[in-house]
Order: structure tokens, then C-alpha cells, then sequence
């Protein structure tokens, strides 16, 4: 009977040899691929997205309530990711970025041009969503900023509301479409869902921002600032907390690197 080589031998050839072929397709990719391309993904999805929600809230009938902008923002975000995904992450959410790139996801150095990109395209959203909307329901909905937040009492609610709710979207984000372990073909429409769970959940309570960008570009516009800093600390602080329990408990090891699936 001939030498057989140990199945365990074989594996890690195997497995040796898809590592080799994953880090020959990174280092082939252009300066242009690498960095600015996923950059200006992350502009344009933001701007989108932002403009999307920014127009649903603006032009919100009472009659349907929370539903109009929870539909709005969750199909939109799910249907940009499912398009725009593959080439940046889909991140579109500077606590987003940051949950990914704790994780292993993301290169640290892409993380500050990801916010920038992503603050950017709120702003472009946005002074896009006042440009089509008729002045008086514009300033009659504050420009789309969160404006639910009134007085000091308010504060603790809607923070904790806030890191709850960006918990449940971050943790969708990491575990659908960047752990190995957990990812699949439907992470878009998972995300998208959690946005629609959270809009009808707590904006109520807080707004359901869950997205410094989300909230900066129309604050910009309407030149709104009360409480503005809730919608950073909060979403920057859930997107920490998942991010540190990800890579404390399944490690990085299992991520999956934005820029090498591609």
C-alpha cells in the first residue's frame, strides 16, 4: 500500500494556499482600489442615504407616524449595502466604521477618511433633501435634525435609547456581513430590518439617529444643535462596546478584511 499524505497536512496546504491567493489579490490592487474608491463609495452611500431619510421625515405625513421613516431608512440602507457593499463595506455610519475596524475588518489607517467621507455625504444628502423641499415643510420638520430631545430631563433617556439601539444595528453590521463565522447573503436586508426595528422602537424616545453622519449633515442645514452631541456619544459608544465584545469573545481572527474580498 503507497505513503498517503495525513489529511491534516492536506488541509493546511490548503488553507496556506488561500491565504497566499487572498494576499496576492490585496497587494495587486491599485492605490486608487485600495483607498480612494472605497472612500468615495462611502460618500456616495451616505449621501444617499441621507438624502432618503432626510426627505422621508421632511415630507412625513402624521397620518403614518413612525412607519414612513423607519421604511424609509432601513430599505434604503439595505438596498445601498446589497449595491455599494462590496466595494467599501457599506458602512455608510462613522460608529459602523468603527465597530468594523475594532473587529479586523477594516484597515485602521481607511478609518478617519471613512468618517470624513461619510460626514461629507451627510451634508451633501441633506442640503440636497432642503434643495427639493418646499421651504415651509422643511423648517416645519427642523430640516430632518433630531429635534425630539427638549429639555435637560430628556438627556439620560434618549443616550441610553441611543447606545442600545446602534448596539443592535452595529452587532447586525459585524456579525452579517464581517464575521466569517456568521455572515451571509441576506446581511443587507438584516441591516436594513434593525434600522426599521429601531426607528419604530425609540424614535420616540430619542429620534432612533444611531449615525453621527445622519445627524450632522442635516444639523448643518438647518443650523440645529440642541443636544446634537447625544447623537455622537451615544451611536461612537455602542459602536466601542460591540466592537471590544466581538474581538474579547470570537476574537479577529474570523473577520473578514473589507478590501481583500474583492
Amino acid at each position: 500500500m503507497g505513503a498517503s499524505t495525513p489529511m491534516c497536512s492536506m488541509d493546511l496546504r490548503e488553507i496556506k494556499g488561500k491565504e497566499t491567493n487572498m494576499a496576492d489579490s490585496y497587494h495587486g490592487m491599485s492605490w486608487y482600489e485600495q483607498y480612494i474608491q472605497p472612500c468615495v463609495v462611502e460618500l456616495l452611500g451616505s449621501a444617499l442615504f441621507i438624502f432618503i431619510g432626510c426627505l422621508s421625515v421632511i415630507e412625513n405625513s402624521p397620518n403614518t407616524g413612525l412607519l414612513q421613516p423607519a421604511l424609509a431608512h432601513g430599505l434604503a440602507l439595505g438596498l445601498i449595502i446589497a449595491t455599494l457593499g462590496n466595494i467599501s463595506g457599506g458602512h455608510f455610519n462613522p460608529a459602523v466604521s468603527l465597530a468594523v475596524t475594532l473587529v479586523g475588518g477594516l484597515k485602521t489607517m481607511l478609518l478617519i477618511p471613512y468618517w470624513v467621507s461619510q460626514l461629507f455625504g451627510g451634508m451633501i444628502g441633506a442640503a440636497l433633501a432642503k434643495v427639493v423641499s418646499p421651504e415651509e415643510r422643511f423648517w416645519n420638520a427642523s430640516g430632518a435634525a433630531f429635534a425630539i430631545v427638549q429639555e435637560q430631563e430628556q438627556v439620560a433617556e434618549a443616550l441610553g435609547v441611543e447606545i442600545v439601539m446602534t448596539m443592535l444595528l452595529v452587532l447586525a453590521v459585524c456579525m452579517g456581513a464581517v464575521n466569517e463565522k456568521t455572515m451571509g447573503p441576506l446581511a443587507p436586508f438584516s441591516i436594513g430590518f434593525s434600522v426599521i426595528v429601531d426607528i419604530l422602537a425609540g424614535g420616540g424616545i430619542s429620534g432612533a439617529c444611531m449615525n453621527p453622519a445622519r445627524a450632522f449633515g442635516p444639523a448643518v442645514m438647518a443650523g440645529y444643535w440642541d443636544f446634537h452631541w447625544i447623537y455622537w456619544l451615544g451611536p461612537l459608544l455602542a459602536g466601542l462596546f460591540v466592537g471590544l465584545l466581538i474581538r474579547l469573545f470570537i476574537g479577529d481572527e474570523k473577520t473578514r478584511l473589507i478590501l481583500k474580498s474583492r
